[in-house]
């Protein structure tokens, strides 16, 4: 399929102060495009302006939530080039997403080489300020004017590029984390495992109740039981206990991060004992308890690593290493982000140059 191209008349002056991009409200000057219709597939692949589009107030997505979407990051290295982290993993994972929301399969190697071509018209968004990025984001959406619930029969397939500042402006610091009780965000055979809209505006309420108590994050407990851990409101969730790196096992309500899939394999690597299994909030405290909870820290596409510093479970407050960021959090962190900007080798060959 050929890639239209329609550049703009209007481009926008860049972001002079690369201090105070924030996230996810300043964005590029063009946007790639492509229709999907019943009988005909997908087509109509263009790169356009950036700017609104027009959607009938009827439009399936708006009533019933037929939407996935992806999150991944273009980096500026120290020679000046762009480069993506493992952005075939997210097309991978954008069509797991699609088959259990019953959206047309993606041709994933096209979109990729869509991608490559957009950020290489977009290379001069690309920040230069370390720990900077340009934030990308795919994503599909049902647009049938129709008020009913079924599988549309047209969607519109988007990707939209935002220059976002560093995560971590004031360094490294521990983050603090509420075990959310009450409510639950995913159960196994639901939605979980998928990257769609749904899932995010179900954690808000939990999210709420973690600012209301002054914490940053809530992680999340199995929706049948609720004592199995699954995952924080963003990011995937590791512990370290007694040098074993644990983390939730994918049973179907966990999100399958890369940055999970990389911190795993990066600490296989390393020659540590790596487990994915199924672990309850007791077990986290008992291990607390006996002086052997070296460790807790989140994975993401944002933060990259998170560690924990502080994790409240009820009445319990545990704090974690001091509240300090451990020697696994940091190692891992730094080979991430050494790989991703381009001041490390890049031994798994996780990285596409653009």
């Amino acid at each position: 399929m050929e890639i239209k191209i329609q550049k703009t008349t209007a481009p926008k002056a860049k972001p002079a102060d690369e201090t105070k991009l924030g996230f996810g409200h300043i964005f590029t000057d063009h946007m790639f495009v492509m229709n999907y219709d019943a009988g005909q597939g997908w087509h109509d692949a263009r790169i356009i302006p950036y700017g609104e589009i027009s959607l009938s107030p009827a439009a399936m997505c708006l009533h019933y939530g037929q939407e996935i979407f992806e999150g991944l990051k273009a980096y500026r290295t120290a020679d000046g080039s762009v480069q993506m982290f493992r952005p075939d993993e997210n097309f991978k994972r954008m069509n797991v997403s699609a088959e259990r929301m019953v959206i047309p399969q993606i041709d994933e190697e096209f979109v990729l080489g869509a991608l490559k071509q957009l950020v290489e018209m977009e290379k001069d968004w690309v920040p230069h300020t370390d720990g900077a990025s340009l934030y990308i984001r795919p994503f599909i959406f049902a647009t049938d004017p129709y008020v009913g619930v079924k599988p549309a029969d047209h969607y519109l397939f988007m990707i939209i590029l935002s220059p976002s500042g560093a995560y971590y402006s004031t360094g490294l610091n521990p983050v603090k984390i509420y075990v959310e009780e009450k409510y639950v965000r995913a159960v196994r055979g639901g939605t979980g495992f998928a990257k769609t809209a749904a899932n995010y505006a179900i954690s808000l309420k939990g999210q709420d109740e973690a600012h209301n108590q002054d914490y940053e994050q809530v992680l999340w407990l199995d929706g049948v039981e609720q004592k199995y851990i699954e995952e924080v409101g963003s990011m995937n969730i590791f512990f370290v206990i007694d040098g074993e790196v644990i983390t939730p096992q994918l049973t179907g309500s966990v999100l399958p991060g890369i940055t999970r899939k990389s911190s795993i394999e990066l600490c296989k690597k390393w020659g540590m004992k790596v487990t994915e299994r199924r672990i309850t909030i007791q077990e986290v405290a008992e291990a607390y308890d006996a002086g052997k909870l070296d460790e807790v820290f989140g994975t993401g596409t944002a933060a990259v690593i998170s560690p924990v510093g502080h994790l409240k479970w009820g009445d319990k407050i545990m704090t974690i290493n001091d509240n300090k960021i451990g020697a696994v959090s940091q190692k891992l962190y730094d080979t991430m982000t050494g790989i991703q900007y381009g001041k490390l080798p890049d031994e798994f060959g996780w990285i596409f140059k653009i």
